[in-house]
């Protein structure tokens, strides 16, 4: 059974929201857009509608068929005409063809489609969180390079401050060339890792753009993650239960087995019963008489020998049945891995940031104890350069982990099938359900029932301009709080 932890994910959104002044874009707001517009997810929402249709496809070979033809002759010259060779003749028939029975194969390529249906459909979960955790990773991606182009501002800004501070004091024959030369030299390495910054920023937004569909904007700190394990096993234990892929590729071997049964069922007898009717008219002989005729009857096909085909079809089926379990325990593989290393991964960014805290908070006073020490005589310039480098350098550290505990918990929560709208309570309107359209299709059976014509459903970015490295002016960036 699946919890839905949506009402934790409501309210870490809700709180966000109202404590913000002027509303900025949530990520649930991001993640809602992805789930609408994202064109990865429209288009295999379109491949699964179209995997739907192996239903009908499969099951029209158990249906009667119905053809009717029709032929108009007229002869030109004859030298054989006799008193009853006719001028012109009409003839039509229709043909009706019911299989009753066809050794199993119609019923298992049924079988194998409507399970291969509910493949698809895992497929589509897996895809969503595929999606939803590379939003995720772009939403943080912008959260973490605003704040490091922020501090590296700040950075420059600092040690301009402290550049003229150097020359003056050199002017005055306090301090040495030698110091302003170190202070210019911090400077200007500060300048290229602020470009640098900004440039990482720049790549983070357009990623943004190209997974949402719009600009960023300002974008609010992120909810917290529910419905997180306590233990690597138990993380491990819902994901062989949850995850879609895994779930896909049971599926997978199930209906490969219904693969096996229908190569088997071509060596088996087909019974048809069959009908046909006739009408056959001379017009413009007045000595002829219209001819009908009508026929039933029932036609038994026994294959005898087929020069190997359905062995060979046989061991194809059974050869990728056997592949079918071998990707089932490889999946099963990758599943076990990937929970386990985002659960390893999670556990350790969440260690960093905390000590990365105590580094930010130790640094600070460092630097403050640096300086006082340096107005007295007892600490260099250089000494203080370094301080503020250290402090820099904590803070980056503690933003980035931030970032990569909060996607390394997302993606967790995506191999434990936990991470797609439901889970996530993007139900704001109506949520994409593949069985809708399955069940419109499935029982379809008349031949001019087309849908309408296809229209893109994800929106296009061409109109979106470049994005820029443009900050809003904050004391303390999203995830430097």
């Amino acid at each position: 059974m699946r919890i839905s932890p949506r009402s934790l994910f409501f309210a870490g959104t809700a709180l966000l929201v109202s404590v913000s002044p002027v509303r900025a874009e949530t990520l649930r707001d991001a993640l809602i857009r992805a789930y609408e517009s994202n064109p990865t997810l429209t288009a295999a929402r379109s491949g699964q509608r179209a995997n739907d249709e192996n239903v009908p496809i499969a099951r029209a070979e158990s249906l009667p068929s119905l053809t009717a033809t029709g032929n108009y002759s007229e002869t030109f010259d004859n030298s054989a005409a006799t008193l009853f060779t006719p001028d012109r003749t009409l003839a039509s028939q229709a043909n009706l063809s019911v299989p009753l029975y066809a050794g199993g194969v119609i019923r298992n390529t049924i079988r194998a489609a409507e399970t291969r249906v509910e493949s698809g459909q895992a497929l589509l979960r897996g895809t969503e969180a595929s999606v939803f955790s590379q939003v995720v990773g772009a939403y943080m991606d912008v959260l973490r390079d605003e704040a490091v182009v922020a501090l590296n501002r700040n950075n420059v800004e600092v040690l301009g401050v402290n550049l003229q501070a150097t020359r003056d004091r050199f002017d005055i024959g306090d301090l040495t060339r030698t110091d302003v030369a170190q202070s210019e030299a911090r400077l200007a390495l500060a300048q290229s890792q602020l470009q640098a910054a900004e440039a990482r920023l720049i790549a983070s937004r357009e990623a943004y753009v190209r997974l949402v569909g719009n600009p960023p904007g300002e974008l609010a700190a992120p909810p917290p993650l529910p419905g997180l394990p306590s233990t690597v096993d138990a993380a491990v234990e819902v994901a062989l239960a949850d995850n879609p892929d895994l779930e896909a590729a049971r599926i997978d071997a199930e209906a490969s087995g219904y693969d096996v049964r229908a190569a088997r069922g071509t060596r088996l007898p087909r019974v048809t019963l069959t009908g046909t009717g006739g009408y056959t008219d001379f017009p413009g002989s007045t000595n002829l008489a219209a001819i009908h005729s009508a026929s039933a009857g029932l036609n038994v096909s026994i294959p005898l020998f087929q020069g190997g085909r359905p062995a060979a079809r046989v061991r194809q089926a059974q050869a990728r049945e056997s592949q079918s379990f071998e990707r089932l325990i490889g999946t099963e593989r990758n599943v076990i891995a990937q929970t386990r290393s985002a659960f390893a991964s999670w556990q350790a960014a969440n260690a960093v940031a905390e000590s990365s805290l105590v580094a930010v908070s130790a640094s600070r006073l460092s630097l403050e104890g640096v300086r006082a020490e340096n107005s007295v005589g007892t600490r260099t310039i250089l000494d203080i350069l370094n301080a503020e480098q250290e402090l820099l350098n904590a803070q980056v550290q503690l933003v980035t982990a931030r970032r990569d505990a909060y996607v390394a918990g997302f993606t967790l929560l995506a191999s434990m099938g936990r991470a797609e709208a439901e889970d996530l309570g993007l139900d704001g309107g109506a949520l994409y359900d593949p069985d809708a359209n399955y069940e419109r299709v499935r029982s379809i059976i008349g031949d001019w029932s087309d849908d309408p014509a296809p229209e893109p459903v994800a929106t296009r970015t061409n109109g979106v301009g470049a994005q820029t490295a443009t900050v809003a002016e904050t004391d303390t960036p999203q995830l430097a709080q």
